[in-house]
């Protein structure tokens, strides 16, 4: 097990943690007050910094209940946070409802994944290996169970 280290920058700050024994994500807490309208997008404080493991890095990804019951999620999911960065942890969230929604303090806002990071040398090539996909994008796989309507 690594150790995450955690530094309280605001008395109200909640350390983060595991709601569950297995899961994946620490949750994340408010430290403040706040009024989402419609449509909006805010930066709510959490009111910790952290030092992550070496070759690490923390994810910062939406909770589902908040989500389904609430629609407000994290925008720029995942969220990176590198291993480097030292400041405040600020979550990002928007609220996709037709109502406005109240962050409150020491309520449960995002969930902190902390991940390894594998680092490659940059090589300049003139040619890549061919593979049966080759270029294909967005939609080039076609429809689920509709072979016969594939996107183009």
């Amino acid at each position: 097990m690594l150790n995450l280290k955690v530094k309280k920058i605001n008395e109200l700050a909640i350390l983060p943690q595991y709601a569950h024994e297995g899961d994946a994500g620490l949750d994340l807490f408010s430290v403040e007050e706040k009024i989402i309208m419609p449509g909006e997008t805010v930066l709510v404080h959490t009111g910790i910094q952290i030092e992550l493991p070496k070759d690490t890095e923390a994810q910062i990804r939406p909770r589902s209940g908040l989500a389904l019951k609430n629609s407000i999620t994290v925008l720029n999911t995942p969220g990176t946070i590198d291993e480097g960065y030292r400041g405040e942890i600020g979550i990002i969230l928007i609220n996709h409802s037709k109502i406005d929604f109240r962050v409150e303090k020491n309520m449960k806002i995002a969930q902190m994944v902390i991940k390894p990071v594998l680092k490659v040398s940059i090589v300049e090539v003139d040619e890549l290996n061919s593979t049966q996909r080759g270029k294909g994008g967005f939609g080039s796989t076609g429809l689920a169970n509709n072979t016969d309507n594939k996107m183009r």
